[in-house]
């Protein structure tokens, strides 16, 4: 049966196979290998932890995008649309403002109440256009958080996984366990834990109302790429 844009959110075409193929992907390749294994290669090769961490973040862009590709898209004769890639309507734009300025000042609040707990772990990207701040370094930065990061993220987490769960728990069950997923992939940022569930939730509500993943993409890239403008400031 063809599964049309309309009634996304009640259907799928893909089984328990997939998901816990792309959950492994995740959890056992992307954490168990490239994150331990192949970021200290970056690393030494670098030495410099914004080109060693950007690198990994298009590494680990590539790698999820590949393992939504060919294993829940292409088996099944899908396009990218099936996962949120389709136009959204003018007045969406409305939604996507709103959205942004929730994430930025919600995240403002959350980090300022985190600030009061102890163990904190800082992104070393931060810290490293911090220590050097260009013209080149800035934009590596920009193009890291507001463009590769939004455009992977939200297609695998929300555009696969929150879609799966949509489909199977309904709206409540489907936002809060692709949120929490998505957060503790964020392991070890705990500063920050607060806010990417936060805004897990957020890029989730926009997908669910505007039937499409760019607005998420959209509000994650805009929030991302104002705050990398903001640690140079």
């Amino acid at each position: 049966m063809e599964i049309n844009h309309m009634n996304w959110k009640e259907q799928d075409r893909w089984g328990i196979k997939e998901l816990i193929l792309l959950l492994l992907l995740e959890f056992v390749f992307v954490i168990g290998v490239i994150k331990l294994v192949v970021q200290p290669i970056y690393a030494d090769w670098f030495d410099d932890d914004l080109y060693a961490g950007t690198l990994m973040g298009l590494t680990i862009a590539i790698t999820l995008l590949l393992g939504v590709y060919f294993i829940a898209i292409r088996p099944k004769g899908l396009s990218w649309s099936e996962v949120g890639l389709r136009p959204f309507r003018a007045n969406d734009w409305k939604l996507i403002f709103i959205s942004s300025v929730a994430v930025m000042v919600g995240g403002v609040i959350l980090i300022v109440l985190t600030s009061f707990i102890g163990n904190t772990w800082e992104n070393s990207k931060t810290d490293a256009i911090q220590q050097n701040v260009s013209v080149i370094t800035v934009l590596i930065a920009f193009i890291s958080a507001a463009v590769i990061s939004p455009i992977y993220e939200e297609i695998f987490y929300r555009g696969f996984l929150y879609r799966w769960f949509r489909t199977r728990l309904g709206f409540t069950g489907a936002i809060l366990l692709s949120s929490l997923i998505f957060t503790i992939v964020h392991i070890p940022t705990y500063n920050v834990m607060p806010v990417n569930f936060f805004s897990a939730v957020i890029f989730a509500y926009a997908y669910e109302r505007t039937n499409s993943i760019i607005p998420s993409i959209i509000i994650h890239g805009l929030t991302n790429g104002v705050m990398v403008l903001l640690t140079i400031l």
